[in-house]
């Protein structure tokens, strides 16, 4: 018999392993390979943080970084948006068969990265996909949707598309949680289901609307699959430095360049850390 003391313990063990094995150790490596540098006269020799140095003035990250900023601030609002306004109606009880729309609202999110990416890109399709065909049917122009002034929208489409329904997932489980009794003294009061919503159920889910901020913006900063797989129909917009992580995925797998990656991926690490740190400073500031 194992102790209680002891049990917690015993319990955590798989995942502590898996975390280890697969988390700890991997970043590790990474960041022994980071310190290091191979070239072909010398081979490989310890360098320090000299590969760090270079990456903080390397204009192609901070380029990407910068891109995804500007890409942050279309898609982000628009998605927690509708995530938070199609919660709100799922929540309000006016809608039949809620538990069909929130399954469908959710659907796109089980759909794989890959498989969502290359769906948009047949529907973007200049020659083949619908909306061409369709345009060139009522004899209009064929929408761009690969151009250097359209390819943020375009990749920002496909994320709000698959990633609206796991936040509002988020805000509905959290709309769910408020107690009914707020409701119904909100009824008594003489507020409208408008002014309870903005008034009373707003306010108790800001909490998790910080915590699908902060997801949203490490995953935007991370952003990698979308782009990668849009490339070869986009290649005069979307280049090898495109994103952060694509940068530091052609550095490593195209350019042999191992080390140099390795320092690129943990200086975004840095980023991201540091872009989730100030948004909840804000947030904290906004709740005070």
């Amino acid at each position: 018999m194992v102790s209680k003391k002891v049990a917690p313990y015993v319990l955590l063990l798989p995942f502590l392993l898996v975390f280890v094995g697969f988390l700890i150790v991997p970043m590790g490596y990474a960041f022994g390979l980071s310190l290091f540098k191979t070239a072909l006269v010398g081979g490989t020799r310890f360098v320090g943080l000299e590969n760090y140095a270079r990456a903080v003035v390397d204009p192609k990250f901070w380029d990407g970084v910068w891109l995804l900023v500007r890409f942050g601030l279309i898609q982000m609002p628009i998605m927690l948006s509708l995530a938070l306004i199609f919660a709100l109606i799922l929540d309000s009880g006016m809608v039949y068969a809620r538990s069909f729309f929130r399954v469908s609202f959710f659907l796109p999110y089980a759909v794989p990265a890959v498989i969502a990416t290359l769906l948009w890109g047949y529907l973007y399709g200049p020659s083949y996909g619908p909306v061409a065909q369709l345009a060139t049917a009522l004899s209009l122009p064929k929408p761009d949707f690969f151009s250097p002034g359209a390819i943020l929208g375009s990749l920002a489409n496909i994320t709000i598309w698959e990633y609206t329904g796991y936040n509002m997932i988020i805000y509905f489980a959290a709309l769910q949680a408020i107690p009914g009794d707020l409701e119904e003294a909100a009824k008594m009061d003489g507020a409208s289901a408008l002014t309870y919503a903005l008034r009373v159920k707003l306010p108790m889910i800001v909490p998790m609307i910080v915590v699908t901020v902060i997801f949203s913006i490490i995953g935007t900063l991370q952003l990698f699959s979308e782009p990668y797989l849009i490339t070869n129909l986009a290649r005069s917009v979307i280049n090898s430095n495109f994103t952060p992580n694509y940068y530091a995925y052609t550095l490593a797998f195209v350019a042999q360049q191992y080390n140099y990656s390795a320092a690129i991926s943990f200086l975004l690490g840095a980023v991201v850390a540091v872009f989730s740190y100030a948004f909840m400073l804000l947030a904290n500031r906004g709740g005070r």
